[in-house]
């Protein structure tokens, strides 16, 4: 199976530190409630695992189940759990996707942060009923909403960079329409010397399914589940009933 982050996976740990801190709080909220005699709580498209770190540590004695289809990026998962005695303990990383990673019958909470794009809309609409049928009753599932909300152009920008040693990791990317409810997202990572000589550079082309609100608001209510929405598009959604 081929990997879609085998040429940007080195960047992806060290760039993502920084939206992970804004959403940081947005999620905490999300995830109130949450009681681990439900079931394990869960982390879908769990990357590098600051999703997971952060959803372990919201729910401080919950069993966590973490599920990555990237082997690069779950290199850096498993890593990262492994370095962590708590973390060791609690984290069980699952090679698989949204669909068909092995799930059990009763779930805490369900973490699904910047991934739903990488779904088509079928796909989507089954995910959204595979995990409420799972879902114990006030149990959350937290999702995230990002731009753009329909197909359009976004130019290009340079979405962060963080210096380590001599060197700058930079991330940035322009989206072009691709369908009528997908974007090509070109995505290019660059290494950089001290004097912003650029030693490295990488792009790679995705495609990404747009998602409005109130297309999400009707999908999750046809899988039965109720959604608010909070700061930076993070999405709480709950059984009916």
């Amino acid at each position: 199976m081929e990997d879609g982050y085998e040429a940007s996976g080195e960047f992806i740990d060290v760039l993502s530190g920084p939206p992970w801190q804004v959403l940081n709080d947005p999620v905490r909220a999300a995830l109130r409630g949450v009681d681990p005699e439900h079931g394990p709580v869960l982390d879908v498209g769990a990357g590098t695992g600051l999703g997971t770190q952060l959803l372990a540590d919201a729910c401080p004695t919950a069993t966590v189940l973490a599920v990555e289809p990237s082997p690069v990026l779950r290199a850096v998962l498993l890593s990262r759990v492994a370095a962590d005695a708590d973390l060791r303990e609690r984290v069980t990383v699952l090679a698989g996707d949204a669909l068909d990673a092995p799930l059990p019958e009763r779930l805490g909470a369900v973490l699904a942060a910047n991934m739903i794009g990488h779904l088509p809309p079928q796909d989507r609409r089954e995910f959204w009923h595979r995990v409420a049928a799972r879902l114990a009753p006030g149990a959350p599932l937290v999702v995230n909403l990002q731009p753009p909300a329909e197909p359009a152009v976004v130019g290009f920008t340079t979405f962060g960079a963080v210096r380590i040693g001599r060197h700058t990791y930079e991330g940035g990317g322009a989206a072009e329409p691709a369908g009528p409810d997908t974007v090509t997202w070109r995505m290019r990572y660059r290494v950089l010397d001290g004097d912003g000589v650029v030693l490295r550079e990488h792009t790679v082309d995705y495609l990404w399914h747009v998602l409005s609100e109130h297309d999400l608001r009707a999908e999750l209510a046809e899988a039965g589940l109720r959604a608010e929405v909070g700061p930076m598009g993070v999405v709480r959604a709950v059984r009916v009933g």
